[in-house]
C-alpha cells in the first residue's frame, strides 16, 4: 500500500532554483500530523527536491505587489508544493 507525503517549500523568489527560506512536511505514511521544521530545510532549492524524487504539484501564482506595499509583512508568497508516495506495510 502506498501513502502520500507532502513537502511545502517557500523559496526566496518565484523560480525553482532559488534558495529555500521556509518549509513544512506532512507525512501521511506514519499517520501523524505535520512534522515541525527543525534545523535546516531538507533541500537548498526546489530543483534539489525534484532531483531527490519529489513531484511538483503546485507552483505559486505570481501576483504584483501593490505600490507602496513592497515592505509590508505578510505571508511568504513563493510556495511550491511537492509530493511523493512511499510504500507502507
Amino acid at each position: 500500500m502506498q501513502r502520500q507525503q507532502i513537502l511545502h517549500l517557500w523559496l526566496a523568489e518565484g523560480s525553482l532554483d532559488s534558495k529555500v527560506i521556509g518549509w513544512a512536511f506532512h507525512d501521511g505514511a506514519n499517520g501523524k500530523g505535520p512534522a515541525m521544521p527543525l534545523g535546516d530545510p531538507p533541500y537548498a532549492t526546489g530543483v534539489a527536491a525534484l532531483q531527490a524524487g519529489w513531484f511538483l504539484l503546485q507552483v505559486p501564482m505570481l501576483l504584483p505587489l501593490a505600490p507602496g506595499a513592497e515592505h509590508e509583512v505578510g505571508y511568504l508568497p513563493n510556495e511550491f508544493v511537492f509530493e511523493r508516495r512511499v510504500d507502507v506495510d
